[in-house]
């Protein structure tokens, strides 16, 4: 068992202390843990005050040390870029057209088919198909040749055929001036070319003045023939078929001829002859014999004037209405012999082969590259001839916006109703019909139909179309084809 605790003695209580010493004696603990952390305190912001100092100072020693870096040169500013460079004006984006002509481009009635056409108003290219490369342009030539004698010759130059004193007695000389128009019919009487100078004309003026210059020996007895305003060795191409002379196209190419040497002056086609100088002089002689000759009709042959006195001279009407029988029939003997006037007035010699510089010479005032033309006649009847299409294209621009040039469009065929296109242009090509104005052009493979329309929109359009061998006829109507839906599309025509 336990043993029981022993009593302890008591003492006397001692008086407790007040205030903050009470509070001390009853809380050591908090009072002792309460010290050490100020103490911690106070050491740690010694401690960091030490460190500043330390590093203020170790800072300041670095800064004695080393020395300040000196300062970089300043780059020289880059010049300025030079500004790129901003049009005047803003050029509008071409519109979106949608219309196309791919299937009537691709008949194959076309051959190889060339083709370019011209927005007038904006000078944009519309449809191009080998537009660049130079052909054969047939007939479509003579709308060059129009325009190089508007711009070498004008609209009113008129070509003169005279009659001077030879130097022998009783002696005349007939000068041809290359007028093929020159008419061997009577008085009151028409030819193909109405309004033409008659032989009957410059034979009673040569009978009268030959008298009054002759009063003792007033009867002509002989007729010299001066042609040499064109070369008589020039006068056929070698490229030309013959053919084209017996049906009636063409005539030789003379300074001297009546009625373009027509068997029938009064129709376009009609035989040519092999001689047309010889006929022209001939019908000369039987025209001072119906004027009065005392010798009646004199003897005739070839020869050069000399310096005798002009005994007469009648001329042809004005280039503008030459040209337009020219454009409207397509009229072969008066193109060429319009094209060689026109070497001979740039001093050339009126030779075939000077006609390419004799035309590019006239046509480069026009302001359309010539580069690449070659010109072997001025009616087209060559298939040496190249001309590209859109040549005849930019030409058809420059006609169309020169006041000075409405002469020719006023020639061109209208479609469906004058000269070459009165017959063409119908069924449902007729929608064209009356609207276009074009040249017509056909040698042995090749066709081309080029000009002017207005389009179903109002559009003006230019266009130049070529069908190229081998071809038949209904190349005609394929190209007809064409141009009427040219026509449809106007200004919306797509270059597909």
């Amino acid at each position: 068992m336990t043993e029981p605790e022993q009593p302890r003695t008591r003492r006397a209580a001692r008086p407790e202390p007040a205030g903050f010493a009470a509070w001390v004696r009853r809380h050591p603990v908090a009072l002792t843990a309460t010290g050490l952390s100020l103490a911690f305190v106070m050491l740690a912001a010694v401690a960091l005050g030490v460190g500043i100092a330390v590093g203020d100072e170790r800072a300041s020693a670095a800064v004695a040390v080393e020395r300040e870096p000196e300062p970089e040169p300043e780059p020289e500013p880059e010049p300025e870029p030079d500004p790129r460079p901003v049009p005047d004006e803003l050029v509008p984006p071409s519109p979106l057209r949608t219309c196309t002509i791919a299937t009537q481009a691709a008949d194959p009635r076309l051959g190889q088919f060339q083709a370019h056409v011209i927005d007038i108003s904006t000078g944009d290219t519309l449809f191009d198909r080998d537009g660049a490369v130079a052909q054969p342009a047939a007939s479509n030539m003579k709308v060059l040749t129009a325009a190089a004698a508007l711009a070498a010759l004008g609209p009113d130059y008129r070509l003169t055929t005279r009659v001077v004193a030879g130097e022998e007695p009783g002696t005349v000389v007939l000068i041809g001036g290359g007028d093929v128009t020159l008419s061997a019919l009577p008085p009151g009487q028409e030819s193909f070319y109405p309004g033409a100078p008659k032989l009957a004309d410059l034979a009673a003026q040569t009978v009268h003045a030959f008298a009054a210059a002759n009063p003792e020996e007033p009867a002509i007895t002989r007729v010299l023939l001066d042609t040499s305003y064109f070369p008589d060795d020039d006068r056929w191409d070698s490229s030309w078929d013959r053919s084209l002379q017996t049906i009636g196209y063409a005539s030789e190419v003379t300074a001297l001829q009546v009625d373009a040497d027509r068997a029938n002056a009064r129709a376009q086609e009609s035989p040519r002859s092999t001689d047309p100088v010889g006929r022209a002089g001939q019908a000369f002689a039987q025209a001072l014999a119906a004027a009065g000759n005392p010798g009646g009709a004199p003897a005739v042959e070839r020869g050069a004037a000399g310096a005798g006195a002009q005994l007469a001279a009648v001329q042809s009407q004005p280039m503008a209405q030459l040209m337009e029988r020219m454009v409207l029939d397509s009229d072969n003997s008066l193109a060429d012999a319009i094209g060689r006037v026109i070497s001979r007035h740039y001093g050339l010699g009126g030779t075939a082969a000077s006609l390419t510089p004799a035309f590019i010479q006239a046509l480069t005032p026009y302001g359309i590259p010539t580069d690449g033309l070659v010109v072997r006649d001025a009616s087209g009847l060559s298939n040496l001839n190249q001309i590209p299409p859109v040549y005849l294209a930019q030409l058809f621009t420059v006609i169309e916006r020169s006041p000075d040039l409405q002469i020719i469009t006023r020639s061109l065929p209208v479609a469906g109703q004058s000269g070459t296109l009165r017959t063409r242009f119908g069924g449902a090509n007729a929608v064209a019909a009356g609207q276009v104005t074009a040249k017509t052009g056909w040698i042995d493979n090749v066709f081309t139909l080029s000009g002017l329309m207005t389009a179903s929109d109002g559009a003006r359009i230019a266009f130049s179309l070529y069908a190229l061998g081998p071809v038949s006829f209904s190349a005609r109507d394929a190209l007809d084809t064409v141009t009427a839906a040219i026509y449809g599309c106007g200004d919306n025509l797509a270059n597909i």
